[in-house]
């Protein structure tokens, strides 16, 4: 009852809405005429809602019939199930009988099989994978595949045609792995550019083109590209002299540690060059560098100097006049200009020009000794600046990433071994120089003392 009386209510608000709207169009002029305007509504709902009540219980007699359907299909999808279910009872019994019959019929044929899938599982990888795959092609891959699936399937058997292609197929690797074989085939460039180029195929171990470049097979998709960084000059040129050759025996950098460029390929690609090196050092390296090369140019120049000194020197020993061209010239000069000074005022003036002499022959000796000295220590600098760069990358990054490390640490050993190499030489050229200049210091000393005592003895004999 309450749903009737909320339906009837919504009805006379409809309706009453309705008239007012048509009350509003229409202008009802009288009391009256607005009481027929509302009864008019009344009967205009009432037969809406007979009709509605008409089409509810014609709609209800309808889905009665259609749940009545859907009863009976759902009785019969029952039947159905329980049959079908039955029916793969039995299926699975006869199976579980057949299977067992295979297996008592297969007898010791399982094992053999299962040593087939083994075999040619590996030879579906090592085809694959080997170099000889870019001259073969993959054809060989989907037979072992499919020989794979004939012996796991336990259904179908592999034929001898299967087995025999297998063997064909290991005895054709094993005999390219012991050849070296060239010909053509789709070659991808550093640059992106593709092109069919000849190309030689050395063993399953390397594979490299014309011009001696090492290429690298991606098994997967069949493509042979070019590394964009190369071995050594002497590795590219042994591989460019052998792809040229007819015969003979020729010397080839070969990686036996992979197929397409193993650790032992990747480690000879990936060693910095000397300029790389240089760079690894950063801004310290620069410095000792310069320092190096400063100290090689100073140490070759005073040694061209005191080397040109010491052949005037022994001129000047073989005259009997004093040459000014030369230190001893100089010093004897001296005595040449004063022959009757007295003893003791000969002995001072030799002295001042030996000491006036000695700066010109030691030149460079302190800056060389300076440069050793800080070169060892700038190392020392670089050492601590590069472990310092170590640290902050190991707090960002962690210590689990030895790539975000490497170049403080490359940093650390570059900028010491630099200081090292610059230190070594420079003392070994400081200790040359040092050696020639005191030689003839020494001399100038010689001959001196040498002009000192003849000066003595010609006075004393005159006395």
């Amino acid at each position: 009852m309450n749903t009737l009386a909320r339906t009837l209510a919504v009805l006379l608000g409809a309706g009453a809405i309705v008239l007012g709207a048509a009350a509003e169009e229409a202008g009802p002029q009288s009391l009256q005429q607005l009481l027929e305007f509302v009864k008019q509504g009344q009967a205009v709902d009432a037969q809406e809602a007979r009709e509605r009540e008409a089409r509810f219980l014609a709609d209800k007699a309808g889905q009665q019939a259609e749940l009545e359907r859907a009863r009976a299909l759902r009785a019969e999808q029952q039947k159905r199930s329980a049959a079908l279910e039955k029916r793969f009872e039995a299926n699975e019994r006869e199976l579980g009988k057949r299977q067992a019959q295979l297996r008592e019929r297969l007898g010791s044929l399982g094992d053999l099989l299962g040593h087939v899938t083994a075999a040619a599982g590996e030879a579906s990888a090592t085809f694959e994978a080997s170099l000889s795959g870019a001259e073969l092609g993959n054809a060989r891959v989907a037979k072992a595949d499919e020989l794979v699936s004939l012996a796991g399937s336990g259904v179908d058997l592999p034929t001898v045609e299967h087995l025999e292609g297998l063997w064909y197929e290991l005895q054709r690797e094993m005999v390219a792995s012991g050849t070296v074989t060239a010909f053509a085939a789709p070659v991808i460039r550093p640059d992106g550019n593709r092109a069919e180029t000849p190309v030689l195929r050395v063993g399953v171990f390397n594979i490299v083109s014309a011009e001696g470049k090492y290429l690298d097979y991606q098994g997967g998709e069949g493509l042979l590209t070019e590394l964009p960084r190369q071995p050594g000059g002497d590795f590219v040129d042994a591989a460019a002299e052998l792809a040229a050759a007819t015969g003979g025996a020729h010397p080839f950098g070969i990686d036996p540690t992979g197929p397409s460029g193993g650790s032992y390929l990747a480690a000879l690609i990936e060693t910095p060059s000397f300029g790389e090196r240089i760079r690894q050092g950063g801004l310290i390296g620069y410095i000792i560098m310069a320092l190096g090369l400063l100290g090689a140019i100073l140490a070759a120049w005073r040694l061209v100097v005191l080397k040109r000194m010491d052949e005037r020197v022994a001129a000047q020993l073989a005259s009997p006049r004093a040459n000014p061209d030369n230190p001893l010239g100089r010093v004897l000069a001296v005595h040449e200009n004063n022959p009757h000074m007295d003893f003791e005022t000969l002995e001072l003036k030799l002295s001042e020009a030996v000491i006036r002499e000695l700066p010109r022959i030691e030149s460079g000796l302190t800056l060389l000794k300076i440069i050793a000295t800080v070169a060892p220590l700038l190392g020392l600098l670089g050492t601590v600046t590069g472990m310092i760069v170590t640290f902050q990358a190991i707090t960002i990054f962690g210590a689990g990433d030895p790539k975000a490390m490497a170049n403080g640490i490359s940093q650390a050993l570059v900028t010491t071994v630099q200081g090292l190499c610059v230190a070594i030489p420079i003392v070994l050229a400081h200790t040359l120089v040092g050696n020639r200049a005191r030689r003839i210091a020494q001399i100038l000393e010689e001959e001196t003392t040498g002009i000192i005592a003849e000066h003595t003895e010609y006075a004393q004999g005159r006395g």
